[in-house]
């Protein structure tokens, strides 16, 4: 601004040149408002390897929250009956902000074993008392009236107990449950899938991932075919064999527990990293991981809706001609994977449940009030196309569907798909009225049938004031002051700039409107001939 006359300039914010680096700051995709089981095989129980285990889940790089429950299920039997029972550590599953449960699935008394009272049941029988418990809205009076299977689920199971989450995600699927995440380590079913052990019942198939699973890996080893239980190949799964596992556990069993200490050392990036049990060093760290998987930081639980990494990956890790990452992609449908014979068909799915399989924004833009947010979703209600079912999305302050700090943007009613998987697209306009400006979070739940299922966008909203660009009056007041009256959008924060030469500009006030215009006086320096000014955007 000269003393000769007054003069404004108003430049606004440039919005070109800066996709390149949008995209390069969008932080790593993480969600977690889900529930991850984790469970032992013979003779196991939840007081070692999966202790540390479920410790070391939040403490991954990239969960995505300070705090989260822990319950410990365990299962029984007196030969006649079945009774489970429950327990939880640290936070309440409503005061969380991360939303994740971690679920520590105690069946060592039926597990087979060594000491009086214990059974040896197989687990076609247990994966159907488990299914029980994640099903029932009142297995645990702590969750006040919500079943786990209401979350996405991450189902970790090693040896039989391999073959029990396939079991389990297969009875869930049954009713309708979708599984999103299945992890196989080292699985091991007891007289089936060509395995023979005297005196064992026989246990369910491990060898195929079922229709309901959107993820399937699979991590294993047969390393000394006579001394020690070896794992298996599954169908459908990213299967990941592991060849290198000296060091860690000892004894004639050590290689298969070498393959839950493995995933462990995908979680917990520490060296030396401990399971409780056993140590990963920095030999393991050197000698257990391929290039590609970058000592344990690029694989395994990587894969998980927590670890964020990247499913569709046509990336072949061990090298050309073996299995991608996406081979363990359901593409049973198209969920972005494309189509093939992948999945093992479920006999029957009564629809009971219906299914929120994957969703996400359609943009990864700010949203300025007025404007509309995009969002895709696959889904899945085995009921006819005339049964409907409700979708329901909001903006969440953090990843628990639990505590009631959503905010409510919009619904959409959908048809069944009978057998098949339906995707829709819809966009929701955002208002001052139904948002708050900020970060957060994006929830979808489906409720159909009297039940509801959750399930968050990997990718975050940033809500702005609005991308208007602010105008500027300036009146002389004396020879050397100025009012400079800025007007914008209530909620937009914008910078005012002075400059002596259109080049050299300097913030001089920054403020996040109030109403829809803004006064300030500013004193031209004595040492300065003229002065310009210009607002600007601060989203």
């Amino acid at each position: 601004m000269s003393n000769n006359g007054a003069q404004s300039l108003c430049v606004r914010k440039l919005q070109s040149g800066c996709a390149l680096l949008l995209l390069l700051l969008i932080p790593f995709s993480s969600s977690a408002g889900g529930v991850t089981l984790i469970t032992h095989g013979f003779s196991g129980n939840v007081n070692g390897w999966i202790s540390g285990m479920a410790g070391a889940l939040a403490r991954s790089p990239h969960f995505p929250g300070t705090n989260y429950t822990t319950y410990t299920i365990i299962l029984t039997t007196d030969g006649t009956n079945y009774f489970y029972q429950w327990s939880r550590t640290n936070s309440s599953p409503s005061l969380t902000d991360s939303g994740e449960i971690i679920v520590k699935l105690d069946w060592s008394q039926m597990a087979g074993g060594f000491g009086s009272g214990n059974y040896n049941l197989s687990t076609y029988v247990v994966a159907n008392i488990a299914s029980f418990v994640l099903l029932q809205t009142n297995a645990i009076a702590d969750l006040g009236g919500h079943a786990l299977a209401e979350f996405p689920l991450h189902l970790i199971g090693h040896s039989r107990g391999g073959s029990l989450v396939s079991e389990l995600s297969r009875r869930l699927g049954t009713n309708g449950v979708w599984v999103d995440h299945l992890t196989a380590l080292d699985p091991h079913p007891v007289n089936n899938d060509g395995n023979s052990e005297n005196s064992f019942p026989i246990d369910a198939s491990a060898s195929n991932t079922c229709a309901t699973v959107l993820f399937c890996d699979d991590y294993w080893q047969h390393l000394n075919e006579f001394l020690t239980p070896n794992g298996e190949a599954v169908a459908g799964a990213y299967g990941r064999q592991l060849t290198t596992l000296s060091g860690g556990y000892s004894g004639i069993a050590g290689s298969h527990s070498d393959v839950h200490l493995w995933y462990h050392g995908t979680i917990d990036w520490n060296t030396p990293a401990s399971d409780s049990e056993a140590t990963i060093t920095s030999s393991e760290r050197q000698n257990w991981w391929v290039s590609y998987e970058q000592r344990g930081t690029n694989t395994g639980f990587l894969y998980g809706l927590i670890g964020g990494g990247n499913r569709l990956s046509f990336d072949q890790p061990l090298g050309p001609g073996t299995r991608a990452i996406r081979d363990g992609y359901n593409q049973m449908w198209d969920l972005g994977a494309g189509t093939s014979n992948n999945r093992a068909a479920l006999a029957t799915n009564n629809g009971s449940w219906p299914s929120l399989i994957k969703f996400n924004r359609t943009d990864v833009n700010k949203i300025a009030y007025g404007q509309a947010l995009g969002v895709k979703f696959y889904y899945q209600w085995a009921r006819p196309a005339a049964s409907n079912a409700l979708v329901t999305f909001y903006l969440d302050d953090d990843q628990n569907p639990l505590n009631s700090n959503g905010q409510f943007i919009g619904q959409l009613t959908v048809p069944g798909t009978s057998t098949g998987v339906n995707s829709a697209t819809t966009a929701f306009s955002i208002y001052p009225a139904n948002t708050t400006l900020g970060t957060h979070t994006l929830l979808a739940l489906m409720t159909a049938g009297g039940r509801t299922r959750y399930l968050y966008a990997p990718e975050s909203v940033q809500v702005i004031a609005s991308e208007q660009p602010p105008t500027l009056d300036i009146t002389q007041l004396t020879t050397s002051q100025f009012r400079l009256e800025v007007h914008g959008q209530s909620g937009q924060t914008l910078v005012i700039q002075a400059a002596p030469d259109l080049a050299n500009w300097q913030s001089i006030a920054t403020n996040t409107l109030s109403s829809n215009t803004w006064f300030l006086t500013n004193s031209q320096p004595s040492a300065v001939t003229r002065l310009f000014y210009r607002a600007r955007l601060n989203n």
